[in-house]
């Protein structure tokens, strides 16, 4: 292997310059792991078939969240490993040699900006299809050394499975080394997210009905260049999939199969059905569809409880629950109260009819995204934030620079003291007192929701279709906090509450030495004072 020649002077300055740029990513000794396991002694090099396997996919069947999934996915996902070979990695006779093989893990994985490793992510998808024999209108054209243009258009469906492409990639990086079944693959639904690229991308894209849309049946072009656009301002993230996966799978390949068992220890379709089956609004889906707007460690938190080795943290992050800790402010500040990390609130609402057999009720959700905990005060704080709106359609309002009216949290006053202009009690997300952006009223029954004009804190958009000028009132179905401070923040709020619990048992503790003396008691004194009102008693100073 060339990386590990004994004399400098025999190292080829090519060689020098690939691993210098490896170096910089911290995946040296990867590289040299991965590249002993593979290359053949003989050749020093590592066959083409190995390096396919490495990156191959093979599920065999799969589970989805709510969408169905369409007949030619699994065909993508098998062409998948061959087709990263074809694109990034250069093969002579006997295989890819280390230069080759460091450079096309650089190819992947390389220190290059965001919009140049999404365009390679659409490529390698682009011929995936071509391998699987998937009709794509995607046309890739090279401008110069190592950079391409991508031109074309993509239906949603096509959307739909490039992005299930990148999850799958997740999924597999997340769990191979913890689950029994490694053939079985859980969708979750992104419909909200097809749309939201549908809305951006598509000419007339606004004017679609959206409500109870069907993404696989939709007939509406999205030009590649917009479509690139949308991924560069909504799911920056989505080149994390994509690395995460080929790190992954080069450090399964220096494992051991022993370790592998070892450590393959979940059962996948229990707990895939848990989640399936989980009532919550933050569903799989949402939650990936948020972590792609996020770049750092928050991104990681949300996902926790939805990958098979994290499978007991959704309880432990959902901090409040309106349906199961009961509605209102109060009810919210007791749950929520000492969680000092980041946080995020989801609202489900409906608007129009909310009777059961009705068909203008039109149910939506919105979110925010706060980076510090809660505080009960009369006007806005906080240093930074961010506005979903998450369902039917999903979209990322991130801070505008403007204003820092991030967020607003008001109780009663404890002391009732008497104002002359009282300030709204509820939670805000955005505009001015008065004029917010989102207001959630004190009893959390109903959400009023304002134009961005109102707002300069966040960008300007609509929380939901059709939202129009004026304001919005809506009845709250439920109310959801999750928190995404990690173990630490939890442990934080955990020592908060037992300190105000010890202080409030020791308010309630009466001390009944100062009862016990019948000489000392008020009801004594009255006595004696009932007796005889005029008897001289000497007063102790």
């Amino acid at each position: 292997m060339g990386a590990s020649s004994s004399k400098e002077q025999n190292v080829s300055s090519e060689q020098r310059e690939v691993e210098s740029l490896a170096a910089s990513t911290g995946s040296t000794s990867l590289l040299q792991n991965a590249f002993s396991k593979l290359a053949d002694p003989q050749t020093n090099a590592i066959p083409l078939q190995s390096l396919q396997q490495c990156f191959s996919l093979n599920y065999k069947s799969t589970e989805c969240e709510a969408l169905k999934m369409p007949d030619s996915l699994l065909g993508l996902l098998d062409h998948l490993g061959p087709s990263m070979v074809d694109l990034f990695f250069i093969t002579d006779k006997g295989g890819v040699n280390w230069i080759e093989f460091v450079r096309g893990y650089l190819k992947c994985c390389g220190r290059m900006p965001v919009s140049v490793l999404l365009n390679t992510l659409l490529r390698l998808f682009s011929a995936t299809g071509v391998k699987a024999g998937i009709p794509l209108k995607l046309e890739v054209e090279a401008i110069d050394d190592g950079e391409y243009k991508i031109s074309g258009s993509l239906l949603p469906i096509d959307v739909l499975m490039f992005l299930w492409m990148c999850w799958t990639m997740l999924w597999n990086s997340k769990t191979w080394n913890f689950l029994k079944e490694k053939e079985y693959l859980y969708l979750p639904d992104i419909s909200p997210l097809v749309l939201s690229a549908v809305v951006s991308c598509a000419e007339g894209g606004s004017g679609l009905e959206l409500w109870d849309c069907d993404v696989s049946v939709l007939d509406v072009q999205l030009p590649a260049g917009k479509f690139l656009t949308w991924m560069l301002t909504t799911v920056t993230n989505l080149t994390e999939c994509f690395t995460q996966f080929v790190n992954a799978r080069l450090q399964n390949c220096t494992s051991s199969e022993q370790d592998t068992l070892e450590s393959s220890s979940s059962s996948l379709r229990q707990i895939s059905s848990e989640k399936a089956c989980n009532s919550c609004l933050l569903t799989c889906g949402k939650a990936w569809a948020i972590s792609l707007t996020i770049r750092s460690a928050i991104s990681q938190e949300i996902l926790n409880p939805y990958f098979p080795s994290n499978s007991d943290a959704t309880d432990e992050n959902l901090i409040y629950r309106s349906s199961l800790h009961g509605k209102g402010l109060n009810r919210f500040w007791s749950n929520i109260e000492g969680y000092l990390g980041p946080m995020l609130i989801l609202i489900s609402a409906t608007s129009g009819d909310a009777s059961e057999d009705s068909t203008n009720c039109r149910k939506w959700i919105v979110g925010a995204l706060t980076h510090q905990g809660f505080e009960n005060r009369d006007m806005f704080y906080g240093t930074s934030g961010t506005l979903y709106a998450i369902s039917p359609v999903f979209h990322v309002y991130s801070p505008s620079g403007k204003e820092k009216n991030f967020v607003y949290s008001h109780l009663h006053p404890t002391g009732r003291v008497y104002e002359a202009r009282p300030k709204p009690v509820g939670i805000a997300f955005g505009g001015t007192i008065g004029n917010e952006r989102v207001y959630m009223d004190g009893d959390f029954s109903r959400v009023t929701v304002r134009h961005h004009a109102v707002d300069k804190t966040y960008q300007q958009g609509s929380l939901f279709p059709n939202q129009g000028f004026l304001p919005a009132e809506a009845l709250i179905l439920e109310v959801e906090v999750w928190g995404l401070g990690g173990r630490k923040a939890r442990e934080i709020q955990f020592s908060y509450k037992k300190r105000e619990d010890l202080f409030t048992a020791q308010r309630r503790k009466v001390d009944m030495k100062t009862f016990a003396s019948w000489e000392d008691s008020p009801e004594k004194m009255m006595t004696d004072m009932m007796a005889d009102p005029n008897r001289v008693q000497r007063e102790d100073r």
